[in-house]
């Protein structure tokens, strides 16, 4: 019976130590996916749509080692096998522009998955307009700046929204001071006596908390077994130091059953003992109950101590 519950407690083992490699598996690969998915953010620097040709840009690839920048149309930047450079949260290559390059842009992140995308306008024109390339938060300040290739002091410049005119400033910028979603769209501007810009979009994401999204769901279903992991953690301690009890209880009964029957075979010789010495024919002498090396001498017994040894 012993012997069973101790089987059975090993089995117990087995099975949490399996549990406890098969959460923490879980864990490991839910950590791996969310950096994928997460950290796979695609930045651009300086942070705007529109460059002229022979700009320097550096792209930025969040939790990758190697920046693999791809196009749209013309597939990866084999320049950035050259320029490509570790980063403190990624890694990042340089390259100049040329009207070819306009397009859409972004990096792959292994797995099967693929950063946020950027589009950018390349033009060999003299003007450009300064919008921001990435999302902005709804809520924050934003600058639109009508810039001419051929001078770098403040000009006057009309700027517009899906073709239509919207306003005139003579420092060149326009400046929206809490961007909402209706502010979203395309806008282009256009500098007197130096030519217009190509139109770009200002994307507008909502500033609101977001509800959490099936991803998270892993998560939880992971919290949930480590809960799990935790109860049957101090089920198993409180069963072992039961178990430990009860052994010790067990072997204690034990120990004391085979003492007490020890004893009683003891008592039993001795009662043997004593009845054979009870049982000498009158006439035997009894040894002495010295050594024989303390013994006088071995006198015959007269007929007065004889008389008294058999009394």
């Amino acid at each position: 019976m012993l012997c069973f519950m101790y089987q059975q407690l090993d089995l117990i083992n087995i099975s949490f130590s399996s549990f406890v490699s098969l959460v923490m598996i879980l864990m490991f690969l839910l950590c791996e996916h969310n950096q994928n998915v997460n950290a796979a953010s695609f930045l651009i620097k300086p942070n705007r749509a529109q460059f002229f040709v022979y700009d320097s840009i550096t792209f930025h690839c969040e939790g990758v080692s190697y920046c693999d920048v791809e196009h749209k149309s013309k597939g990866k930047i084999e320049s950035c096998n050259k320029t490509n450079r570790r980063t403190s949260t990624g890694s990042s290559c340089t390259i100049m522009t040329y009207p070819a390059d306009s397009g859409e842009y972004w990096f792959n992140a292994g797995g099967g998955e693929r950063s946020n995308s950027v589009d950018i306008v390349v033009t060999a024109g003299s003007v450009i307009l300064e919008i921001p390339a990435l999302p902005v938060m709804e809520g924050e300040a934003v600058t639109l700046t009508c810039r001419n290739k051929t001078t770098s002091s403040q000009t006057s410049a009309d700027f517009y929204n899906y073709g239509v005119f919207i306003n005139s400033s003579s420092t060149g910028n326009k400046i929206f001071h809490s961007v909402s979603k209706s502010d979203e769209g395309l806008y282009k501007c256009s500098i007197p006596g130096a030519g217009e810009s190509a139109e770009s979009r200002l994307i507008i994401r909502d500033g609101q908390k977001e509800t959490p999204s099936s991803s998270s769901s892993p998560w939880i279903i992971a919290t949930v077994l480590l809960l799990v992991l935790l109860v049957l953690v101090g089920l198993l301690q409180v069963v072992k130091g039961y178990w430990h009890r009860v052994m010790f209880y067990m072997s204690t009964l034990r120990s004391g059953s085979g003492s007490a029957a020890n004893q009683t075979d003891e008592n039993k010789s001795t009662s043997r003992a004593v009845y054979y010495t009870l049982s000498l024919d009158d006439t035997q002498q009894l040894e002495p109950a010295v050594p024989a090396s303390l013994a006088v001498t071995n006198l015959p017994l007269t007929e007065d101590a004889l008389y008294s040894t058999i009394q």
